[in-house]
C-alpha cells in the first residue's frame, strides 16, 4: 500500500516538473550616431567714406565717396549707431547733406546695411 500511495504521489507531480516553461530574453542595442553639421557665418564690416547726399533717419542714406565716381545709397539697419570720432553717440539729427562721414556697412550690392556712422567732426 505504501507502494501504491508513493507511485501515485509520484504520477501526481511529475506533470507539474515537466510544465516549467523557459523564458529567453534578448537584448539588442541599436547605437545611432547623431548627424551633427557645423556652419560658420563670417560677417565682414566694409567702410567707406564721403559727404552725404540725401539721409533719411530709419531708412536709407546716400553717400558720395571721395575715391569713387557716383553717390552710394545704404539702407539703414534697425540698430544703427551714430558716433562722433572720439566714439561718443549723437543724434541722427546732426546728419544733414553736406556732412562728412564714414559709414560701416555690411553686404554687397543691393544689400549694403548700415551698422554705425561715424561723424567727422
Amino acid at each position: 500500500m505504501k507502494k501504491s500511495m508513493l507511485i501515485l504521489a509520484c504520477a501526481a507531480i511529475a506533470p507539474f516538473a515537466f510544465a516549467q516553461t523557459s523564458t529567453t530574453t534578448t537584448e539588442s542595442t541599436t547605437a545611432q550616431n547623431p548627424v551633427t553639421t557645423e556652419s560658420s557665418t563670417t560677417t565682414t564690416t566694409t567702410s567707406t567714406d564721403g559727404t552725404v547726399t540725401t539721409f533719411e533717419p530709419g531708412k536709407t542714406i546716400v553717400v558720395r565717396r571721395t575715391a569713387a565716381d557716383g553717390p552710394i545709397s545704404y539702407l539703414l539697419g534697425k540698430t544703427v549707431r551714430y558716433v562722433n570720432r572720439e566714439g561718443a553717440e549723437i543724434k541722427a539729427e546732426r546728419i544733414r547733406p553736406g556732412t562728412r562721414v564714414h559709414v560701416y556697412y555690411d553686404g554687397t550690392g543691393e544689400t549694403r546695411t548700415v551698422n554705425r556712422i561715424m561723424v567727422d567732426e
